[in-house]
């Protein structure tokens, strides 16, 4: 061994660099013959350095559902140097959510993590481990268990009742014709708000301004970056202009809520726990961190990536949800005309309606159900990764493979659901399915190790509101013309285009 190493430092510099090169491409070489030993997934044609980022189009689950029609419900693309497993079946959304939920529970890094100090602490983008575990425990036990959503009842009431003013100011002015979609966001939005930070922030230039960054933080964590999947051509990201959208965004979410912070620390001096009368969220949070209960470091940079972990939950996901059953009643008067006679006969005159009555509207729960199956709000879920190699449905999954599960491919398989395509909410009748992730056929919020924590504050925000629209006005369509279904580009699934409807008053 020393004399070969002797005669390799005798080589010429030019002969050692021809020498490492052989080396690396036999370890290239190598790799390649190992890996091509795998059984991996069927795969489409790819292109050089980009793969099969070209086949995703501009709705990424319509175009993954269709290329899931030729080469399987379990197929493997490449995203750039991303070898990402995407899964479109009942069988497939099970084997990854349950039976081997724990090595498919980690989640890639984003690129946008990099640039937004405490993205990695966020509950729904960080790696699975010690500090997820305990958080999630939080959020579960403390910040979204039912006690605590049911003290918050009274927020979602006089906010409701908001939005229904906010409409009849509007008819009395003379403009019949709502913006549905604006009044839905502001509605969940305001909830969130004072839940969350212990009060909301008006319709004033300040509270605009807020909207607008929540928005866009939202857009930025669902946009395209090339970065996530050929991070050698991250740098593309300082000329197209996103990286200084983002940072300016990140500036703007860091102060706001630095202040939010602030004004919470400074109120806990004087025993005030927010506007509300009870502690809001970061209230909890700031608390935890004092004590020093949650069990692993936690300080302000948590607190913030938590607050935003629920506006992307709360306020996107409830008003997308909102808005796209609107839509459907309003393109669908039979529906429309049903739903609206079981809320006013269960109400029965009351000039407003409860989240008591809203419990006992059966047909009404089965339009948001059958909501969330046409229009999954979050179409794709987010991407989990393999920790480490496994075997998935008689196929090699290296470890570090990304999986995305298409659970509104799955919402739409006609092995399943009988006509896929149309708004039946009536297929929900006398059905034990429900969204608590028990279902793979049916997966609006997850399931398994991931599923979504906030189910049970998102059902009474998207019911009483519902009950109350439903209750108070008839909805018509300008000039009689069907709102479209096209659907925006994001995380999260929205309407593209607002809903614009005329509110007539009902008669009590």
């Amino acid at each position: 061994m020393v004399q070969v190493w002797s005669e390799l430092q005798s080589l010429h510099p030019i002969s050692l660099s021809l020498l490492s090169i052989l080396f690396v491409l036999f370890l290239i070489k190598l790799t390649r013959s190992r890996s091509g030993k795998l059984n991996l997934p069927p795969s489409p044609w790819k292109l050089p350095v980009i793969g099969n980022l070209h086949q995703l189009g501009i709705l990424p689950h319509r175009s993954l559902q269709s290329l899931a029609r030729k080469h399987g419900p379990l197929m493997l693309l490449h995203f750039g140097q991303s070898p990402t497993l995407i899964v479109s079946s009942v069988e497939g959304a099970k084997e990854i959510l349950k039976t081997q939920d724990l090595n498919f529970s980690d989640r890639p890094r984003m690129n946008f993590q990099d640039r937004l100090v405490y993205a990695n602490y966020h509950l729904a983008f960080s790696p699975y481990g010690e500090y997820w575990r305990q958080v999630r425990k939080v959020c579960v036990l403390q910040l979204l268990s039912q006690h605590r959503v049911n003290s918050f009842k009274s927020v979602r009431q006089e906010e409701t009742d908001c939005m229904l003013n906010d409409i009849r100011k509007s008819i009395s002015s003379g403009s019949p014709i709502v913006n549905l979609s604006d009044l839905i966001f502001s509605f969940t939005n305001d909830v969130t708000c004072r839940v969350t930070l212990g009060r909301k922030f008006g319709r004033d230039e300040g509270g605009k301004k807020f909207f607008k960054i929540i928005k866009e933080f939202m857009y930025f964590i669902g946009a395209f970056n090339i970065g996530d999947f050929i991070p050698s051509l991250a740098w593309i990201n300082n000329f197209n202009g996103l990286n200084k959208r983002m940072d300016k965004n990140f500036e703007e979410l860091e102060s706001f809520l630095g202040g939010v912070i602030d004004e919470h620390i400074q109120d806990r001096k004087t025993r005030k726990f927010g506007s509300e009368g009870v502690e809001d969220f970061v209230d909890v949070l700031l608390g935890m961190e004092k004590d020093g209960s949650i069990g692993v470091p936690f300080a302000k940079d948590n607190i913030k990536a938590l607050i935003m972990d629920m506006f992307l939950a709360a306020t996107d996901t409830a008003a997308a949800t909102m808005t796209w059953a609107m839509t459907e009643l309003v393109r669908h008067p039979e529906i429309l005309k049903e739903v609206q006679r079981e809320v006013r006969e269960v109400a029965k005159g009351k000039t407003t309606i409860t989240e008591d009555d809203a419990a006992q509207m059966n047909y009404m729960k089965n339009v948001i159900k059958e909501t969330l199956r046409v229009h999954t709000p979050g179409p794709l879920l987010i991407p989990h990764q393999s920790r480490e190699d496994t075997k998935l449905q008689g196929y090699d999954v290296p470890a570090k493979t990304r999986v995305i599960v298409n659970a509104w491919a799955i919402s739409r398989d006609p092995s399943i659901w009988e006509n896929p395509d149309e708004f039946i909410p009536k297929r929900f009748e006398n059905s034990s399915i429900d969204f608590k992730g028990n279902d793979y056929e049916y997966l609006p919020f997850g399931s398994g190790r991931r599923i979504c924590p906030g189910i049970a504050f998102a059902n009474p925000t998207m019911e009483l509101p519902l009950a109350n629209l439903l209750y108070h006005f008839d909805w018509t369509l300008p000039n009689g013309e069907l709102p479209d279904v096209e659907e925006g580009l994001g995380i999260v699934a929205y309407k593209k285009s607002p809903l614009q409807v005329i509110a007539t008053p009902y008669q009590i």
